[in-house]
């Protein structure tokens, strides 16, 4: 996969220009992002008897995509997938391919669209301001809601899918897209003062 350098993302504008010592930088970062994400799912407060929890993981997600960029966010979204299918730990339930395509497997996918939405809006400089990012963050988790709860009415039955797949987590994800539309904004403010 090929980072853009006409990105507009935080990253893209902080990384050295020199081409090894750039993508040796893209390699820390998708293991340092992927690192943070699986730390974020196990952050987290059971529904029971829903059997998925609510976890920190969209906020690490919308803030890494949007520090990141498109391309660069994916692929650490990639790789936190395919560390958690190879059984690291990784998942807010544990590691390998069964908790992969658990009752979470829509939350997942979710969010690697999710990345690329809000990573693809920082590329047009749009984590420079607030209302654009948080825009671009609500579409992220619009996609996450709508695969989670798809994937929890093909599991569980069609009556669970709001139940269980968007009504518990409606308002924390408001929230963290907030936070994260708030949190990578000021990073570029601090940035532009050096």
């Amino acid at each position: 996969m090929a980072f853009p350098t006409t990105s507009q993302s935080l990253v893209s504008r902080a990384l050295p220009t020199e081409t090894a010592t750039r993508y040796a930088m893209y390699a820390f970062l998708v293991i340092a992002g992927s690192m943070l994400i699986a730390v974020a799912g196990q952050i987290k407060v059971p529904l029971w008897p829903n059997p998925t929890p609510v976890t920190l993981q969209t906020l690490a997600i919308f803030t890494i995509a949007a520090a990141y960029g498109r391309n660069l966010a994916v692929a650490t979204l990639i790789a936190y997938l395919a560390e958690g299918a190879a059984g690291l730990p990784v998942f807010t339930n544990g590691g390998g391919v069964a908790n992969l395509v658990g009752p979470t497997f829509g939350y997942l996918v979710g969010f690697v669209v999710a990345a690329g939405i809000t990573g693809w809006a920082a590329d047009r400089g749009w984590s420079r301001s607030p209302v654009k990012l948080w825009t671009a963050n609500m579409a992220g988790t619009l996609v996450v809601l709508v695969l989670g709860a798809l994937w929890m009415g093909i599991l569980f039955g069609s009556e669970k899918m709001i139940a269980w797949g968007v009504g518990p987590f409606i308002i924390t994800d408001i929230i963290k897209a907030t936070l994260a539309a708030a949190l990578v904004p000021a990073l570029w403010s601090l940035f532009r003062r050096k």
